[in-house]
């Protein structure tokens, strides 16, 4: 008797296991998120060479001369001419009422207080030296790490909308030093195409000769993205990123042999040589064909959305600049900005067929930008008669029962301008082709 109560026992806990397992396997089922399929991205070709097969011979990109004097141009002046007022821009824009911090609460008075005298701005454009960036770096707009977003509540914004991040900066990149923050852990510095707060270990002084020699001299752009570089010495330097450049000392059959700059103690230059090899790097600029275009794409096309380039990532314009940088283009930091350079062609006044047309008549692939407030794409050509535009973006809007969201792509891909039209709950003027403002030829 005692047996059979003690094996029914068992039985009881057995069935009971079995039960509780069927209910969290239920739960785990239900609770799951399905991704959410996008029909751009699996009805359009996200192939590069599918946009490049009829592409025609080689076309040189620009006057390398004018690049080079905007890529060097903070090197070449005696002070900027952008007045006090003007980087101050963050304290005006941003408050207690429209702030929050990493932990999604309301940023306080005495955080802005404190970014305000650190930011030491009496000593603004005292210390004017030239300088260069030791590795990759992020700009801020104030003299901190920390994070600032808006409403975390509104789709959008919060994560990853760190509006303090002003941009990121490759190693190698021409610098002016303004001045040091109070707490001389930061300097404000101005580049070619932003100016922001970089933290002094970030960056090496220079004189005006080696700047002059540096400019003068003969360099390579990198090709390939995430490769390991190293001193001859055999110490680690950083990985390759598309958009970076070196001074060239010489080369061989197989290999570059570069100079590269590590801090030697005080925010001084150490210079070493570094060995790239020439499969990851390029003497000058490339021609725009075939072979490079889909190469270059493919490269910036291994990161993800990173909103001001946070966490080594790109946004839609710092993916423009790095994909025009290798053929010898200069490109601003902003979307607005890019989309004033070269030949501009207004569409703001058009409707949508209107807007499609002049793009189809008058856009040049892989030269063309394509401008709305907030955002920049790359015409690549047509699929079944749709313009297709290649862009880093992160989300499609929507709008359900009066709640606006996000369907997150969170990449760079190749879509229509109407990315979205057939995805549930879509915002209906929300879309790329509706709000087009520009479109302007880089190169002919």
């Amino acid at each position: 008797m005692v047996g059979l109560l003690v094996n029914l026992g068992m039985l009881i806990k057995f069935m009971i296991k079995i039960i509780l397992f069927f209910i969290s396997l239920l739960y785990f089922t239900g609770c799951s998120k399905k991704s959410i399929e996008i029909y751009d991205l699996s009805h359009i070709p996200q192939n590069i060479e599918f946009y490049t097969q009829n592409l025609e011979k080689n076309t040189n990109a620009n006057n390398y001369d004018l690049y080079k004097k905007s890529y060097f141009s903070v090197w070449n002046i005696d002070k900027p001419n952008t007045t006090l007022k003007d980087i101050k821009w963050t304290f005006r824009a941003f408050n207690p009422t429209n702030s929050y911090g990493e932990n999604l609460q309301p940023l306080k008075q005495s955080f802005f207080d404190d970014m305000l005298k650190n930011s030491n701005f009496k000593k603004y454009l005292t210390l004017n030296k030239k300088a260069i960036t030791l590795r990759y770096s992020n700009l801020r707009a104030f003299p901190t790490d920390r994070p600032l977003l808006r409403d975390p509540k509104k789709a959008g914004e919060g994560y990853p909308f760190d509006y303090l991040q002003n941009s990121s900066i490759l190693a190698n990149k021409p610098l002016f030093v303004s001045h040091y923050s109070n707490d001389k852990n930061w300097v404000y510095v101005f580049t070619s195409f932003a100016s922001g707060w970089l933290k002094t270990s970030d960056i090496v002084f220079l004189e005006s000769i080696t700047t002059k020699i540096w400019q003068d001299s003969q360099h390579i752009y990198i090709t390939k993205e995430g490769v390991p570089l190293y001193t001859s010495a055999g110490d680690g330097l950083y990985n390759s990123k598309i958009g970076m450049s070196f001074l060239l000392l010489e080369e061989d059959k197989n290999n570059f042999t570069v100079l590269a700059i590590k801090e030697n103690g005080n925010s001084k230059p150490l210079y070493v040589e570094s060995i790239i090899p020439k499969k990851i790097a390029y003497k000058g600029v490339l021609n725009f064909n075939k072979k490079n275009i889909n190469n270059i794409i493919k490269e910036i096309s291994k990161t993800n959305y990173g909103w001001g380039g946070l966490y080594g990532q790109r946004d839609c314009s710092s993916t423009m600049r790095d994909y025009f940088t290798p053929f010898g283009i200069w490109l601003p930091r902003n979307s607005y900005l890019q989309s004033r350079k070269g030949k501009v062609i207004d569409l703001s006044s058009l409707e949508d067929k209107e807007k499609l047309n002049i793009i189809k008549k008058r856009a040049i692939p892989f030269k063309t930008l394509l401008y709305k407030r907030g955002h920049i794409l790359l015409y690549v050509g047509t699929f079944k008669d749709e313009v297709i535009a290649f862009h880093n973006m992160w989300g499609i809007k929507t709008n359900k029962d009066g709640i606006y969201g996000r369907i997150i792509v969170g990449r760079p891909v190749f879509s229509t301008l109407e990315i979205g039209k057939k995805q549930e709950n879509f915002v209906k003027d929300s879309t790329l082709l509706k709000n087009i403002r520009s479109m302007n030829i880089l190169a002919n």
